[in-house]
């Protein structure tokens, strides 16, 4: 409940809105001139703004989209390797694509593939470092990124930064990706010898997930995590 003092400030700050008003349509009047020319500037910068989004972002995404579409080629036959580098004739692979164009959305989904390409080829270390680079809003595709990640970190042996990879995929609560994610850091937290937060994330999938394949033998690791 306010208290009576809060009324009165109320109350007096009530009583100078007239005279603030009042000030402030004189400094209007005596700047504007100048506030004109902000106005201007304003628009100056939006106008500008605009322009750039249609003259250089949109082709510059446009050139990243097709460019990733030339390595998609090579990815979708399984040559990770030209999918990665280019074919030194017109593709130039997913990793120029991701560092020339890392400040677009093309560039960042080129990422994701590079260090799908990496993984494929047991390139473990630049397969998390492409992985890193990619973020999307997208439900399903971020969250699978990330368990990628995590795979990597426990192909490098790097189970801390693994589970953490593996969680942060979880939180998206995706019904297929999440109840994966959450088994995986579950075993690595086994290998970890953290009982404890192995328990967590395999009661998590038992209470969030009862329907996913994950859940049908769940059981007998809860038992594992509580011996």
């Amino acid at each position: 409940m306010a208290k009576k003092e809060d009324f009165k400030k109320q109350d007096q700050n009530l009583e100078n809105v007239e005279e603030a008003m009042s000030t402030t349509s004189v400094w209007i009047e005596e700047h504007s001139t100048m506030l004109t020319w902000i106005i201007v500037g304003i628009a100056a910068v939006v106008m500008g703004c605009i322009a750039i989004n249609q003259y250089v972002i949109k082709p510059k995404a446009l050139e990243a989209s097709n460019e990733n579409a030339k390595a998609v080629v090579y990815f979708a036959a399984g040559d990770w390797q030209k999918a990665l580098a280019g074919d030194d004739a017109e593709c130039i692979g997913f990793e120029a694509i991701a560092d020339e164009y890392s400040h677009y959305q093309e560039g960042e989904l080129a990422a994701l593939y590079a260090g799908i390409c990496h993984y494929q080829l047991g390139e473990y270390e630049e397969a998390a470092k492409y992985l890193k680079k990619f973020s999307a809003d997208d439900l399903t595709i971020d969250p699978a990124a990330r368990q990628l990640l995590g795979d990597a970190y426990v192909q490098m042996d790097e189970l801390e930064k693994a589970a953490v990879a593996f969680r942060s995929a979880a939180n998206s609560e995706n019904e297929i990706v999440a109840p994966m994610s959450l088994k995986k850091a579950g075993f690595v937290y086994l290998e970890l010898g953290d009982k404890k937060q192995a328990k967590k994330v395999f009661e998590m999938i038992r209470q969030k997930y009862p329907n996913s394949a994950e859940a049908s033998d769940i059981d007998k690791y809860i038992a594992l995590a509580e011996e």
